[in-house]
């Protein structure tokens, strides 16, 4: 008989054939997200997992899934996972990490040139007839050629988006938990300053840092009002990274001169302030949300959750395991 696994959303129709050569599939194509409630009555007679990164799998979800094996998110981001519960239940857990990086990078730039000269606002007056002409000041923005950009987190996405500032003739400037190494910092052009200097200096500030409790609100009332009201905002990484009703209030009044997010709190649950905040580009969390990537990802959570289940030519150690110590427990029956 073949293990059960979970298919928590909808995906390609070749990915499923290539996890049904193997598993018996139970699959969400109505590619509505499973309630926690769903999850647990859905996962407690499977021995694997391929999840889209919203599937919360802690320690009392696994109480309910005895034969549970491995859990593959189809994201790069875990904080879905509690690590600590899944390892300590001998669980193998992986992600798909840098497969969406160049992708990202390039979303974070359309959200940073849309909110920095007013893109879709322009777009909207056009197709509403409003347009009548020239006028001086008819949408005027912010330039970023020769501005100063400001990554916060410069993991890879955040070192995509540094090189691609070099066509700006931009002026990089960058946070981190940990300085990079000078070969690195020197192929992005970028050098690295305290986070309060980097809010004060930037132009332009990207978030690409890693979601965490202690990284939750980095940007809120206080930072924002550290920015220039002439700055603009982008948040590609993590709703909560950002207090999304604070930047909301700064740019409603004038404290910011625009912002761009593709993740929120609580998405797709977006805060109400959110809609009628001027200057403010969103987009619904598809930074990774090309073709190429989407399909690259799907294939290697697949190749993940074969390794790690035992099966077919894939078994062994999954190319990223998110808890190698497990691999020395014995799996669970």
């Amino acid at each position: 008989m073949k293990p059960k696994v979970l298919v928590a959303r909808a995906t390609f129709p070749d990915i499923l054939e290539r996890l049904e050569a193997h598993f018996e599939l139970d699959r969400n194509m109505d590619d509505v997200p499973l309630t926690p409630e769903q999850l647990r009555l859905c996962i407690a007679d499977k021995t694997g997992a391929m999840l889209m990164g919203g599937e919360r799998i802690d320690g009392a979800l696994i109480e309910h899934a005895p034969h549970l094996r491995a859990v593959s998110n189809c994201a790069a981001g875990y904080n879905n996972f509690d690590l600590a519960a899944i390892t300590r239940a001998g669980i193998i857990a992986t992600n798909t990490p840098d497969i969406s990086n160049e992708s990202v990078a390039d979303l974070a730039w359309g959200l940073l040139i849309s909110a920095a000269r007013r893109i879709p606002e322009s777009d909207v007056h056009v197709r509403s007839g409003t347009w009548k002409g020239f006028a001086y000041n008819l949408f005027l923005g912010v330039d970023l050629h020769h501005s100063t950009l400001g990554i916060m987190g410069m993991g890879r996405i955040g070192q995509a988006i540094a090189r691609r500032a070099a066509g700006f003739r931009m002026k990089v400037i960058y946070h981190n938990r940990t300085r990079l190494d000078a070969d690195i910092e020197e192929a992005c052009n970028a050098s690295y300053v305290p986070r309060d200097e980097l809010l004060h200096e930037a132009d332009h500030v990207v978030l690409t840092l890693p979601y965490s409790v202690e990284a939750h609100h980095t940007i809120g009332a206080a930072e924002l009002a550290a920015m220039k009201p002439t700055a603009t905002l982008v948040n590609v990484a993590r709703g909560g990274i950002v207090d999304d009703a604070a930047l909301a209030n700064a740019l409603r009044q004038g404290k910011l001169a625009g912002a761009g997010l593709d993740v929120f709190e609580n998405e797709p649950a977006l805060h109400p302030s959110l809609f009628d905040a001027p200057n403010l580009v969103m987009s619904p969390h598809i930074g990774s949300a090309t073709t190429a990537a989407r399909r690259a990802l799907a294939n290697l959570a697949v190749d993940n959750l074969l390794a790690a289940l035992d099966v077919g030519h894939d078994a062994g150690r999954p190319p990223n395991i998110l808890n190698p110590e497990v691999l020395q427990k014995s799996r669970r029956a």
